[in-house]
């Protein structure tokens, strides 16, 4: 409530003629507002404010976020889709270069073996007073052995096949033959070679007969060596009784394949076995 103050107001009447004047003073009260009171803020108005449209503000927020939304989904498919195609570029980039990679390889090792391979025949070549280079490489093609000769791993082997007597030799003119045609009588140093050696000779004659290796003893020592100079790593001696007395070995197609070296004597006629170097060298 509003507090008031009174204040008591007196009028004083100047000549006022009798006729008016009244008959008793009339004493007139106002109500008097303070200063504090004038400077009183206006009274506020009454009534409900008018409303905002809130409901038009949360569409337009929910249409942004849908947008917004809209925008990150379309980018997050994008981003992923590049991705993934990125990923298959890829792919096919480290195929296409593991591939010409491996096809390098190849190529570097078959050069490699092209390379190791004349080396070889170069050696076998350098290693012939006269190169037959008709029988070797006919038609300008190099074949790895003589023909009659038979290859196995990195040698050719020629296995003789006379029938008669006055045509089979001592060993001492059997190595002879064998140097002639620039090889040697053989020199067997694996049960590999020793398993071809037998597989190739067959029997004939009698059973004392057979066919000459480059075996033979060097001294009274009984101490055998290859015509080469290599010392023996692999024996296939016979069940027989060994003959000290005989300096020369023989490979006996009648005995078992990898027990069938025989001691006999130099000066006795046989056929025989040569070994040469393969003009190709191995795969």
């Amino acid at each position: 409530m509003e507090e008031s103050n009174y204040a008591n107001v007196t009028f004083k009447m100047y000549d006022i003629p009798t006729t008016e004047k009244p008959n008793n003073q009339e004493i007139i009260y106002d109500e008097v507002k303070t200063k504090d009171e004038m400077c009183d803020p206006p009274p506020a108005i009454t009534g409900s404010p008018k409303k905002v449209p809130h409901v038009l503000v949360l569409v337009s927020l929910g249409v942004l976020c849908f947008i917004l939304m809209l925008v990150i989904v379309s980018l997050s498919i994008h981003f992923a889709y590049e991705q993934r195609r990125l990923n298959i570029t890829l792919m096919a980039q480290n195929q296409r270069l593991h591939a010409e990679m491996e096809a390098l390889m190849r190529q570097t090792q078959d050069l490699i073996r092209d390379r190791d391979k004349l080396n070889w025949t170069m050696k076998v070549i350098l290693e012939y007073d006269r190169f037959p280079v008709d029988q070797l490489c006919p038609q300008k093609v190099c074949q790895p052995c003589l023909d009659g000769w038979i290859l196995f791993q990195s040698k050719c082997y020629l296995f003789t096949k006379h029938h008669y007597y006055y045509e089979w030799k001592s060993w001492i003119s059997s190595q002879e033959f064998c140097r002639e045609r620039n090889g040697d009588l053989v020199v067997i140093q694996s049960r590999e070679e020793q398993e071809f050696i037998s597989n190739h000779t067959m029997e004939y004659n009698d059973k004392n007969h057979g066919y000459w290796i480059g075996l033979s003893r060097r001294n009274t020592m009984d101490v055998r060596m290859w015509v080469d100079g290599s010392n023996l790593t692999v024996m296939f001696w016979g069940t027989e009784k060994p003959n000290y007395n005989s300096y020369c070995v023989l490979s006996n197609p009648h005995e078992l394949p990898l027990a069938n070296w025989m001691r006999v004597s130099c000066d006795m006629r046989n056929r025989w076995i040569c070994e040469s170097k393969a003009l190709i060298g191995p795969d």
